[in-house]
């Protein structure tokens, strides 16, 4: 059986960025720019905080300018993720990411995800619409990948109650990445304006997050069954029992 989880002693000297706000967006966005979205934009573009009004991307300065109250309640919803993403860090930082490509899957979705939540902010690299329902369809694609590695985890172990739960996460995935995707197409309202595709509102912004979130922790789920399993309930080709 292919060791896809594996725990390094020196776990850690992993470095996953901290929760701090500003740091954690600067890290992620430096590695999104090449492995998520290619080069973006935003590296060459003064800070639109400091230029109101001088931007060409609608979509995410609608998210800045929202009312007062539906961007507090944004907040809200996003300090929910942040909880979800913390359990993920503290999950992930155990295991040595080297060649094991379930934590690589599972941190690439995190961050792509973290990008698609800091746009209901208004910040971030994703500029446009656009390039959340792309992001959307980045996460669906590693949802697929993690699944089969997770399932090939599964279908080498013994029956067991770990196993059923592996199973069990995997499919929960691919409702998420199915819910996350259609979210960032449908329930975000999308509207086409002059030919650019628009999201708008505060029911928009708590849709996309609460999706991420509920994804974000099916991910978590997942991670710690593929590795319960993996160790724990090889079947006899594995050693284990």
């Amino acid at each position: 059986m292919r060791k896809l989880l594996r725990q390094d002693d020196d776990y850690w000297d992993l470095e996953w960025p901290s929760d701090d706000e500003e740091g954690l967006n600067d890290e992620i966005y430096a590695q999104s720019q090449t492995s998520s979205h290619g080069p973006s934009s935003d590296t060459q573009q003064p800070d639109l905080e400091m230029y109101p009004g001088k931007n060409d991307n609608p979509s995410r300065d609608m998210m800045r300018r929202l009312p007062k109250e539906e961007r507090e309640q944004i907040e809200l919803q996003v300090e929910g993720f942040k909880k979800t993403k913390r359990d993920f860090e503290r999950e992930v930082l155990k295991w040595d990411d080297r060649g094991n490509d379930i934590i690589v899957l599972a941190k690439k979705m995190c961050m792509i995800m973290m990008e698609m939540t800091d746009f209901t902010r208004g910040r971030g690299p994703l500029r446009t619409t656009m390039d959340v329902i792309n992001a959307a369809k980045m996460i669906s694609e590693c949802g697929s990948k993690l699944n089969k590695l997770a399932k090939d985890i599964a279908a080498q172990c013994v029956e067991s109650q770990s196993k059923s739960d592996l199973v069990a996460y995997v499919d929960r995935i691919t409702l998420y990445c199915h819910q996350l995707d259609i979210t960032s197409k449908v329930k975000a309202d999308v509207q086409n304006i002059s030919g650019e595709l628009i999201v708008s509102g505060l029911d928009s912004a708590t849709s996309l997050i609460t999706a991420a979130k509920n994804l974000m922790n099916a991910v978590v789920l997942t991670v710690k069954a593929s590795y319960i399993a993996s160790t724990k309930y090889r079947n006899k080709s594995g050693n284990k029992e």
